[in-house]
């Protein structure tokens, strides 16, 4: 059993899009794939299957059950605190970090992606990072190839060494928005990510599962 935590070096950095590529991958390789989004916000239950847990159930290949790999949902796109604070609701860390090690042990191969960056706050008192931290699992860290992300993903990186997470890879997936080349950005965060393996992943298609970069992405996961 392989188990990986996916987070981001800030929010729409591509986590969700790597997230289903590796399902993808691992589908087709034999094995069986769970994969669950806790916690997510900006969700309008009106068009579930364009949602981040919708993209990682089609992936799977199973219909819509946004409620079993999404228990805690919320409708305006902001950190999940204010987004549960707007309802009138407030997130049970314990709850979430509970789910999380029930998912664990579910499949072959399982994926819990985080929401947002590294230290979006969840509650009064704990980021994401609290929530890796209690798991323990090696996490794929998740950066775009944006100006400024150099500094963001290295930034994210130190604050996971410094909570000793295992760091499994980090995967810098293509942005739209301008800034150097791919392998250009790729190449600077390796200069400084103390071995851990950077990866550069382009923009793909629907078969982004079947790129190396997804194949190499998934062997450093399973060590």
């Amino acid at each position: 059993m392989t188990a990986i935590f996916v987070t981001g070096s800030g929010t729409d950095v591509g986590k969700t899009f790597l997230s289903a590529a590796l399902i993808r991958h691992w589908r087709a390789a034999g094995h069986t794939v769970a994969a669950f989004k806790p916690v997510v916000s900006g969700f309008d239950p009106a068009t579930p299957e364009t949602s981040d847990p919708g993209v990682l159930l089609a992936a799977l290949g199973r219909p819509t059950e946004i409620e079993t790999i999404s228990p805690w949902r919320f409708a305006a796109p902001l950190s999940p605190d204010m987004a549960a604070a707007r309802e009138g609701r407030a997130l049970d860390f314990e709850a979430i970090v509970a789910f999380s090690r029930r998912a664990v042990g579910s499949a072959d191969r399982v994926l819990i992606e985080g929401v947002g960056g590294v230290m979006v706050p969840l509650d009064e008192r704990h980021t994401v990072l609290d929530w890796m931290s209690a798991l323990r699992l090696p996490v794929l860290l998740v950066a775009g190839s944006y100006l400024g992300t150099i500094s963001h993903t290295l930034t994210a990186l130190r604050v996971l060494v410094q909570r000793n997470l295992t760091i499994a890879a980090i995967a810098v997936s293509e942005s739209v928005a301008p800034g150097a080349t791919l392998d250009e950005t790729a190449a600077a965060i390796a200069r400084f990510s103390d071995l851990i393996e950077v990866v550069g992943v382009p923009r793909l298609t629907s078969e982004a599962h079947r790129h190396p970069a997804i194949a190499r992405i998934a062997t450093l996961i399973e060590g």
